[in-house]
């Protein structure tokens, strides 16, 4: 055994060098999947729908093997050199794979995380434009954007509806419909009751409309976390990410698509829980949605979305996101706004290029390449401001909060979102 400590990141460039560009063994072999199990030990799998030669076997088993002594720790313990495994297994870590070379796959088993490594669009088109609202850390507004923006959208006769993915801080019903308009249930109650087959009948009374929506042209329509009675929330949001068949996310889809039939939204604004857990993968990647992700200027900000963003590019899902995301300089102080503005735009368009954006120095003067430079203005890094003020940071809820601070501090976030969505911008009031 290799006797060198062989961190985690280690592993994939170690695997790489073990399998060369070419490696020499009969086509009945088939692809070669390198599977990282949940303890972080690597084995080496083919599938068992083909049966090799008894040479191939035995090439198969001499990579295997120097494989296990170059990775150490990590390498296979289990005294098989080679898994011969079913098509089911194969297609369960698809979602995971990094092609090593051509027909050999690294993958990952993982506990949590996976999400964050695909990119699948909704089943069926979407009637509704679908927005998500993300961070990778909480406490920058995304909440009172929800509220703020379903209003908006309401006011100007558009259909809105808003769904509260925030399972794990439930926040957003007493600041939208506030007490006693609450619908009987919530998103997790139809987590749940779906796993008995009864999701039809929670999602029947799983929406509510706010008061304060009554006399405008649109509609404001809002799925909370929980309802009326929030009943054993810990006990139900403890069973929200079980699944009976197939990928969570799968019910997620089909979740937000129901209430889109039903209720037939013109804007479906997902508010998302903040972090890298999994609940908060799906909103972002598997709904087919925009997303607007908030950041402040802060180092932490920052690193996460790099190490998000970064994660992207190791699973080859660039070109199916990088489209679909905008950042949202969130909490903009008082004082000094433009210095901060214009470090907030540097950073950000730093992270962009560095991670989403093509390299305009490989082919310059190709015209299907992705990237804006630091003021092309509308761009992806370019952010969407929110400005602090203590008028909006003083309300509870959205009877709490005064139109004056709501109209200076979303005063460049209105037109910025029409701008990128299909609804007309403000009218002059």
């Amino acid at each position: 055994m290799n006797s060198d400590f062989v961190p985690f990141d280690r592993v994939f460039a170690l695997a790489r060098e073990v399998f060369p560009p070419k490696i020499d063994l009969p086509p009945e072999v088939g692809d070669i999947y390198l599977v990282r199990n949940v303890y972080g030990r690597v084995y080496v799998a083919v599938s068992d729908k083909r049966e090799p030669t008894a040479e191939a076997r035995a090439a198969l088993e001499r990579l295997a093997g120097t494989l296990a002594e170059r990775l150490g720790p990590h390498g296979n313990a289990s005294g098989t050199p080679v898994l011969y495994v079913s098509r089911s297994l194969i297609d369960s870590l698809r979602g995971s794979l990094r092609r090593l070379r051509p027909s050999v796959f690294f993958a990952e088993r993982l506990v949590t995380g996976a999400d964050w490594s695909t990119a699948i669009p909704p089943n069926e088109p979407s009637r509704s434009e679908r927005w998500t609202l993300y961070s990778v850390k909480g406490g920058v507004g995304r909440s009172t954007t929800a509220v703020v923006l379903a209003e908006h959208l309401a006011r100007r006769g558009v259909s809105v509806l808003v769904v509260d993915l925030d399972l794990e801080s439930p926040g957003l019903a007493p600041a939208l419909v506030g007490e006693g308009v609450r619908p009987d249930y919530g998103v997790v109650d139809w987590f749940v009751e779906d796993l008995v087959g009864q999701g039809e009948f929670a999602l029947e009374r799983m929406v509510g409309s706010p008061r304060w929506a009554e006399d405008y042209d649109g509609r404001a329509l809002f799925a909370p976390a929980h309802g009326a009675d929030p009943g054993d929330y810990l006990a139900k949001v403890g069973r929200a990410w079980m699944t009976r068949k197939g990928l969570w996310s799968d019910r997620l889809k089909r979740l937000v698509a129901d209430l889109e039939r039903r209720y037939e939204p013109e804007v479906t604004l997902v508010e998302s829980r903040s972090g890298m857990h999994d609940f908060a993968a799906c909103a972002v990647t598997d709904l087919g949605s925009r997303v607007l992700m908030f950041a402040t200027d802060s180092a932490s900000h920052w690193n996460g979305y790099r190490i998000l963003f970064r994660h992207w590019n190791e699973y080859e899902l660039v070109r199916d996101l990088r489209e679909r995301v905008q950042i949202v300089s969130a909490l903009i102080p008082e004082l000094g706004k433009e210095p901060y503005l214009r470090r907030f735009r540097e950073q950000s368009w730093d992270l962009f290029r560095e991670t989403l954006y093509d390299d305009t120095r490989v082919a310059p003067a190709d015209p299907g390449m992705f990237s804006f430079d630091l003021k092309n203005a509308g761009a992806p890094h370019d952010p969407i401001p929110i400005h602090w003020n203590r008028g909006l940071a003083a309300g509870s809820s959205l009877a709490d909060l005064d139109t004056v601070s709501v109209s200076q501090a979303y005063a460049n976030f209105f037109p910025r979102f029409a701008d990128l969505s299909h609804i007309p911008p403000a009218r002059p009031a």
